[in-house]
């Protein structure tokens, strides 16, 4: 990720770059129309008297009245939507709020009724009485009346969409849709020539290495991984990268190694720093586990006490399989990079071996036995199972069973759940035996 991507994802999921290119675009509107004015049949008044024919102090009146109700309107969009993040916060997880402050219906709706003030504002500047000259910009003031309406209509579907939004539902699938998004983006990861064999790759690992330390401390929320082995093939060198992505580096820590002693000039360090963009909180972007954390965030808050939602926390397992489904039959991803035959940088990828563990395991740790929950994770392992082909992921999901029986033999409700156990036992015996459980 370079530095233009992960600004343009910061204004993409803020809440107030699309109001203001609306409110850009309403000004834009309104000089175009009042400019527009002169090349107009002057006429328009006799031939449309009820569109045109309003005077100055009725135009006037009609645009101080929209422009008054619109900006009443766009603070109780506003409060609404404060209601809407206190609620998910509370009720879900904090880690939503990002996908509420993202989301473009809020944002639209938001950057209208604002739109729509601004634009009332410069109409009302230009008009005119017949002490003054008496200029009336018709098509302006009709512009603002049909701008009004499409305010009202945007504002009865804005009720419908919060309505919804706050629902769990709609809550997990868009996570779980962003999370599907990055998945396809990033697996397979090879954008350089995979080494032809383990040996080759560990016959030309450096001995000594250089380290570059980080100027802030941060997530790692994007590495651009192109210009990483551009860098190294223009020194020569091999460069590892310390942090995976969504881990968080503290000041001063190592971020990159550069593989030689040689000491490393002040612009190669730079370059190499801005190859690794650390933000205040993780993104989904390139860190397909923090969708995977957010949906187990909000399992495990419909697990607790104080909610005890576990339909909520059903459907979030359902969501996590279809994630994890989706990887079963990818490739793993590259931990090596090479260019022309040579390897330039090693990474620290997050792939199946640790998004299925993280799925799933806080959950049943936190079911306090809920039969229907622990049904619903073994069935979502079971879709695993039938999808999953290589050993050894056969081999990590057998562990996970594994671990999951010792977690039922350790919860009194379950004691008498006959039936559950038995599907485990069934799935465990699809499955090849754990190695080092």
């Amino acid at each position: 990720m370079n530095r233009l991507r992960a600004l343009w994802l910061a204004m993409r999921d803020s809440l107030w770059f699309v109001p203001t290119m609306i409110t850009l675009a309403s000004l834009a509107a309104a000089l175009t129309l009042i400019e527009a004015q002169g090349f107009v049949d002057h006429n328009l008044k006799q031939q449309w008297p009820r569109l045109f024919g309003a005077g100055a102090d009725g135009s006037r009146a009609m645009l101080a009245a929209i422009a008054t109700s619109m900006i009443t309107v766009a603070g109780v969009v506003f409060s609404i939507t404060v209601v809407a993040l206190s609620l998910a916060s509370s009720q879900y997880s904090p880690r939503v709020l990002r996908n509420f402050m993202g989301d473009r219906t809020t944002q639209v709706v938001f950057g209208v009724f604002v739109g729509i003030f601004a634009y009332c504002l410069v109409v009302l500047r230009t008009l005119r009485g017949p002490a003054d000259g008496d200029f009336i910009p018709s098509l302006a003031v009709l512009g603002s009346i049909g701008y009004a309406f499409g305010g009202i209509g945007l504002l009865i579907y804005f009720i419908h969409h919060v309505a919804d939004s706050i629902q769990a539902s709609s809550i997990v699938a868009r996570i779980t849709g962003e999370t599907l998004a990055t998945v396809d983006r990033l697996f397979p990861s090879e954008i350089a020539e995979p080494a032809a064999d383990e040996a080759a790759a560990g016959a030309q690992l450096p001995t000594l290495w250089t380290g570059v330390t980080a100027r802030r401390s941060g997530y790692v929320t994007g590495v651009n991984g192109d210009e990483l082995v551009q860098c190294a093939s223009r020194c020569e060198r091999v460069v590892r990268l310390r942090p995976a992505i969504g881990e968080f580096v503290v000041e001063g820590e190592v971020l990159v190694d550069l593989g030689g002693g040689a000491a490393i000039d002040a612009s190669l360090a730079a370059q190499l720093r801005a190859c690794v963009h650390l933000g205040d909180q993780r993104t989904v972007d390139q860190d397909a586990a923090f969708g995977v954390q957010q949906l187990v965030d909000v399992a495990l808050r419909a697990l607790s006490p104080g909610i005890n939602d576990p339909a909520t926390a059903c459907m979030c397992v359902d969501r996590l399989a279809s994630i994890v489904v989706r990887l079963t039959d990818r490739p793993p991803p590259q931990a090596q990079r090479w260019q022309d035959g040579r390897l330039r940088l090693i990474a620290r990828p997050v792939g199946f071996d640790a998004l299925l563990p993280l799925a799933f395991e806080a959950i049943v740790r936190h079911s306090r036995g809920d039969v229907q929950v622990l049904l619903r994770v073994i069935d979502a392992l079971g879709h695993i199972e039938r999808v999953a082909r290589q050993p050894r992921r056969r081999e990590l999901l057998a562990g996970l069973a594994q671990r999951m029986s010792g977690e039922l033999q350790s919860m009194r409700p379950l004691r008498r759940a006959r039936a559950l156990r038995q599907r485990l036992r069934t799935l465990r015996e699809r499955l090849p035996a754990a190695p080092g459980i």
